[in-house]
Order: structure tokens, then sequence, then C-alpha cells
């Protein structure tokens, strides 16, 4: 799941964004309006979590044009005002969530994976492969019932090989959901990370390398 977190208090937005990373999220942070409209133009985001009083550029104006651009996943609004009328508004305007300042970081997280959920194709809660099992809400893996110990990329990437059911997934779309603006795409990041994970899932093999064009996991 890759994320935005739009904030002109650059702590704060640096802190949520640490705390998304630690739920294996992808994420990226811009402080401004207009950076956040260049963000969202450039990369596609599952959920941008955006302030409303923002500067350069209002967070009413930016959630407009996300809106009429249409190329966005969900959008939630974060507010110092908890008034019912500025509620109305932010939803009124396209946003899909709001949320008050302050709030629990326990329910933003939540409310950024139910909008994710929303924004996506719907998926069963667990995905299942023969004795691959895996549980994004729990962030648990297992193989023939034995729990998979996996860092928070090596979990993202399985998730998105197993809900591709089947298919064939590029290096490149794995890099651009499961890691953010900071990763080199001319590094052997995504390569090194699957290698990884083959260890981890042990024998028979699940992934399959195409050359030049991605991995999968085949059905059983």
């Amino acid at each position: 799941m890759r994320v935005l977190v739009v904030d002109d208090h650059a702590k704060l937005a640096q802190a949520i964004a640490a705390v998304l990373r630690r739920e294996g999220m992808a994420v990226d942070v811009c402080f401004d309006g207009n950076d956040a409209l260049a963000q969202a133009a450039v990369s596609r985001y599952d959920v941008i979590v955006l302030d409303r009083d923002l500067p350069g550029r209002h967070g009413d104006e930016v959630c407009q044009a996300l809106v009429a651009d249409g190329g966005h996943g969900g959008l939630l609004m974060l507010t110092a005002s908890s008034t019912i009328e500025d509620k109305v508004e932010g939803l009124s305007i396209g946003a899909d969530d709001y949320l008050a300042k302050p709030f629990a970081i326990a329910e933003l997280v939540a409310r950024i994976r139910a909008l994710a959920r929303r924004s996506q194709p719907a998926l069963p809660p667990i995905l299942v492969n023969g004795d691959l099992r895996l549980d994004s809400a729990r962030r648990l893996a297992t193989r023939a019932g034995r729990q998979l110990e996996l860092s928070p990329k090596e979990f993202a990437v399985l998730e998105l090989l197993m809900a591709a059911d089947g298919a064939v997934v590029s290096a490149e779309e794995l890099l651009e959901r499961a890691w953010d603006e900071a990763a080199n795409p001319f590094t052997n990041t995504v390569k090194m990370t699957i290698s990884r994970l083959r260890a981890k899932l042990g024998d028979p093999p699940v992934i399959t390398t195409l050359a030049h064009s991605g991995y999968r996991i085949q059905g059983p």
C-alpha cells in the first residue's frame, strides 16, 4: 500500500509516516498543497492523508483538484476543527473520510486501511494459495502452519503477489506499490527482497520469475 501524507507541520507528518512505515506501508511526505498535487500527478496512491489548512494551496482546493482528476485512491482529510459543519463541508468537497486533530494514531492507521480496501478491488480477508496463508489485517503469514517472520517489505511483496491471483507482477509495479519515492529504481532492491522472501518461504518454491516480465505465484 502506498500513502501520501500532506501536512505543513513537518514533525507531525514525519511521525505519521514513521508509524505507517512500521505498519508495512510505503509513505511519501510533502508539506504544502502545490507539492501534494505535483506528487499525486506522478505517483499512484492508495490513500492520501491531507491536512486541510495548508500553505501554498489550501487543502480544500487540493481535495477538489484531486477529485476532479479522478486518479487518486481514498482521501482522508485532517483538520484542527471537530465541528459537524466542518466535517460536512470537508466530505461535501470530495473527501472520503475526515479526522479531527488531535487523533489517536491507531485510529488513523485503521481509517487508512479501510480507505485502501474501499479504493481497490475487494479481496478476501485471508489470501490462500495451497499451504500459504496471508492475513493482511493481523499482518500474519504462515506456510504449512508455520509462521513466517517477514519484514514489512517482504510482507508487502508477498501480499501483492498473492493478491494478483496468478498474474505476473512486474518489478516496476512492485517497486511502485511497496516502496516510497526514496527507493532507487535502478537498484536490485526488488530482486534482493524476492530472494530473501523465497528463502523464508522454503520448499517447494512458490514464486516464479519470468524473464523480462516479473514475478508470480501460481495456483497450487
